[in-house]
């Protein structure tokens, strides 16, 4: 698998704790019912969303929980090869069919236990639309009776509406952001872009925090 799974390729750096920390923080901050499907998101391109959400997934997984991620950024999602699942036939393929009977056609296993993915599947024309189906909200009360935890990699929000439109479905949002990259700016849009559509925040993360003493980066949840 990737380096990206750094709670799985080094489970005792710095890095890894604080990924166990935010994982820890949605468990307690809430019931399980309230962020048992998480969105993770980010305001612009390059903050580090699939890394957060990547390996907050095994994070969950390391648990004991049955956990899916799913990729819907439908555009240049990379979920798939993060796990080195094929991509074929994957969350846009499933919408397109429609057929909760179908799910397993479309769900890997990856090779950490309780961890499965949806890779973002062949690239739609209209991924928005797609999302915004009824098929979307239909095919998710089925998966959430099947998996314990479930984590969407969203695309930006900034410029998109697709991720707005997953806010509006899951628990809770985890907002992405990076250190020296983001701009204040662009992330008081996404949040207010949020905020508009009543989405539960349950916080923002600060990635690629260059702090000597714990390593190269650091992750924070806020």
């Amino acid at each position: 698998m990737k380096d990206d799974l750094v709670i799985y390729n080094r489970p005792k750096s710095n890095i890894s704790e604080d990924i166990r920390t935010i994982r820890t923080n949605l468990q307690f901050t809430s019931s399980d019912e309230e962020s048992k499907v998480i969105l993770v998101t980010s305001s612009i391109p390059g903050e580090g969303k699939s890394f957060i959400s990547s390996n907050l997934g095994v994070a969950f997984a390391q648990t004991g929980e049955s956990t899916l991620i799913i990729d819907s950024d439908l555009r240049l999602g990379r979920i798939h090869k993060i796990f080195g699942v094929s991509n074929k036939m994957g969350l846009s393929n499933l919408l397109v069919d429609g057929d909760i009977k179908n799910c397993d056609e479309y769900i890997k296993k990856t090779e950490i236990e309780n961890l499965f993915v949806i890779p973002r599947g062949t690239v739609p024309p209209n991924p928005s639309e797609l999302l915004n189906s009824s098929n979307t909200k239909r095919i998710l009360e089925f998966l959430k009776k099947n998996f314990d935890r479930i984590i969407f990699d969203g695309v930006p929000i900034n410029g998109l509406p697709d991720s707005l439109i997953v806010a509006g479905i899951v628990d809770r949002v985890l907002l992405v952001s990076s250190a020296n990259y983001t701009k204040i700016d662009d992330l008081n849009d996404a949040k207010k872009a949020l905020e508009k559509i009543d989405a539960n925040i349950a916080g923002v993360v600060l990635n690629k925090v260059n702090k000597s003493k714990r390593g190269k980066y650091s992750y924070y949840y806020e």
